[in-house]
């Protein structure tokens, strides 16, 4: 793993820690509300496991949170601009899923993710219960799965997702596919 994923899993570490603790929970009640085990969240706040993207989501649902807020607290402040080579990248240890936070702002957010080939993310219905989430295809064609539905989406579709459910992101197909997820906060959702 290279030394950037570990800062950064250091530091989500320590985002999850401190949010943990700015709500006066102990371990056992976020293992409770998130239903990820107590030893696993503890080894995540020491930096000893990088976490993966369900168990992100998991987490951050538990806050109250959206996932790229639960990064993007946890990232260090840059400047206006950053070139891309120069922007933090998360990835999944166990998919090899590419997260780059393009904003976090109180309004939403906007994230690139790249989900290599034959790979899926499964996120808990807890996510995405902060507003309006829409997924834009950049490249390739993603298998998005949202309760009981399935959805094929190509190079330029988008799907706003509806009221909170179960989600898989999938790629089925033999090359990266490449994904915009934006997030409007409630206040902004129309």
């Amino acid at each position: 793993m290279s030394t950037i994923v570990d800062d950064i899993s250091a530091r989500i570490g320590k985002r999850v820690a401190l949010e943990r603790e700015q709500r006066g929970w102990s371990l056992s009640e976020l293992a409770e509300r998130s239903g990820v085990s107590r030893a696993m969240i503890h080894k995540v706040e020491r930096g000893e496991s990088s976490p993966t993207a369900t168990l992100l989501g998991k987490l951050s649902g538990a806050f109250g949170l959206t996932v790229s807020t639960l990064i993007a607290r946890g990232e260090p402040r840059g400047t206006r601009v950053l070139a891309r080579d120069d922007q933090e990248l998360w990835v999944d240890p166990d998919t090899g899923y590419r997260r780059r936070q393009v904003i976090t702002t109180p309004a939403g957010d906007i994230t690139e993710i790249v989900m290599p080939p034959g790979k899926e993310v499964a996120v808990p219905a807890e996510s995405y219960d902060f507003g309006m989430h829409v997924v834009w295809v950049v490249e390739g064609v993603l298998t998005f799965v949202v309760g009981e539905t399935t959805y094929e989406l190509a190079a330029g579709d988008r799907l706003r997702m509806g009221d909170p459910a179960p989600v898989v992101y999938r790629n089925a197909s033999p090359d990266d596919v490449r994904y915009v997820v934006t997030v409007f906060s409630s206040s902004t959702d129309t």
